[in-house]
């Protein structure tokens, strides 16, 4: 039975791969493999109830993550709508590739330490949307923005939900991960834009502004009004969780509901033809359901893997075969490339003892990089680099060519730069 899971996993992970060649769409895909993976599961299995519960936990977990998602996409849409991002657009006023490059790289850095990358991924690739008429360059530009959030969350305690493990699970302290980690996260960031400055060349082309200087005042106050709300709400998305101590996802849902309520006043006096773009049910229709599905399906299947013990055996595996801590880190962090690295630092928790690997202890701050910044080697690796091609369509095999190996170049300087240290 695990086998049979594992092939059909590996046969549905290939289909998506090479989802422009076969002409299957990636959702449709991931839907089936997720889905199947449990149907094997459960028809083998004589504890029905057993898997079904275990299906139902996975379930409100990934939950939280697709809520999150549906609800920070609903936000970025609805300050589109007010052509909110020209306020940031405006003051760009570069033109050439690399500078922007390294503008939207930095940026995404430093806000995904304080946001998370997700939601870093989101708001910078929907920035990107606004400044970059051409789709190749933006799909460069979006691949820059993923290796920057994941390399960002890395050091931040609320920057990556497997970084935000380690701090929960106390085998990580806030202070001493930023400080250990932001060097080699940086390092991480600054190798790919080197390396990229030599191919990202030219001049961008700006899209057409939908705006003007034309607009009444009372547009750019609502402009405003939508674009501070939507941001500040993303700010305290984090420091809802701290105080509460409810998911991240419920702060942004009570955010939405405030943005829907804002919404509604600002346009109260308009028709409902008028006011209907700026509505936050229209906005929901707009965002990407498809990609919401296909990240369904995707962890719906590394679930599977997960309740049928492959994942705890293969870092069972690692650790019976590497030995060395930095062997293992490094193959962990490459290993959630291709699946979730939630399980497999949930995995490496139940391994390694705080008794024998104590409170901020090598190992663990070096999986905290590697599985923070290995999602980035592919574009389904990581919720950013999901979020990313949601919002951009990126095709997996032009995203594994162009930016895979840079990625790849990345991760491995970050992670010298932190052995060395």
């Amino acid at each position: 039975m695990p086998a049979t899971i594992v092939i059909i996993f590996i046969i549905g992970y290939l289909v998506i791969a090479f989802e422009r060649s076969l002409r299957i769409n990636k959702t449709a895909t991931a839907l089936l493999t997720g889905v199947l993976c449990w149907t094997v599961y459960i028809v083998c299995s004589e504890n029905k109830e057993f898997v079904t519960d275990q299906l139902a936990r996975h379930l409100g977990e990934l939950s939280q993550i697709l809520f999150f998602l549906m609800g920070a996409m609903a936000i970025v849409e609805l300050i589109d709508a007010h052509d909110g991002f020209e306020i940031v657009t405006s003051r760009i006023k570069t033109t050439s590739k690399p500078k922007l490059m390294w503008i939207m790289g930095l940026l995404a850095f430093f806000f995904s330490a304080v946001l998370d990358n997700l939601t870093t991924a989101i708001i910078m690739v929907s920035l990107v949307r606004n400044l970059v008429a051409d789709k190749k360059d933006r799909w460069m530009l979006a691949g820059i923005i993923i290796i920057a959030a994941n390399a960002g969350g890395a050091w931040s305690p609320i920057g990556d939900v497997t970084t935000t493990m380690l701090w929960i699970g106390n085998q990580i302290t806030a202070s001493n991960i930023i400080i250990k980690l932001f060097l080699p996260g940086l390092v991480c960031l600054v190798v790919p834009l080197v390396v990229m400055g030599f191919m990202f060349k030219g001049k961008i082309s700006r899209p057409g502004s939908p705006g003007g200087s034309a607009a009444p005042r009372e547009i750019f106050k609502q402009r405003n009004i939508v674009f501070f709300t939507g941001i500040a709400i993303f700010l305290l998305v984090p420091v809802f969780k701290t105080v509460t101590h409810l998911p991240p996802f419920m702060g942004m849902l009570i955010g939405l509901g405030l943005m829907w309520i804002i919404t509604e006043i600002i346009h109260g006096d308009k028709d409902e033809e008028d006011r209907k773009i700026y509505t936050v049910a229209y906005a929901l229709r707009k965002i990407d359901t498809p990609s919401i599905l296909f990240f369904l399906g995707i962890l719906l299947a590394v679930a599977a893997l997960e309740s049928i013990g492959q994942l705890t055996q293969a870092a069972g595996w690692m650790d019976k075969t590497l030995k060395d801590e930095n062997a293992i880190a490094i193959t962990i962090g490459l290993a959630s490339s291709v699946v979730d690295n939630v399980p497999l630092v949930a995995a490496t928790q139940g391994m390694y003892s705080l008794e024998n690997y104590p409170t901020d202890h090598y190992l663990w701050e070096f999986l905290a990089y590697t599985t923070g910044t290995g999602g980035s080697i592919l574009i389904i690796g990581s919720a950013a680099g999901i979020a990313a091609m949601g919002v951009e369509k990126i095709d997996f095999i032009w995203y594994l060519k162009k930016i895979g190996w840079i990625a790849l170049l990345g991760y491995l300087a970050g992670a010298g730069v932190y052995m060395l240290g």
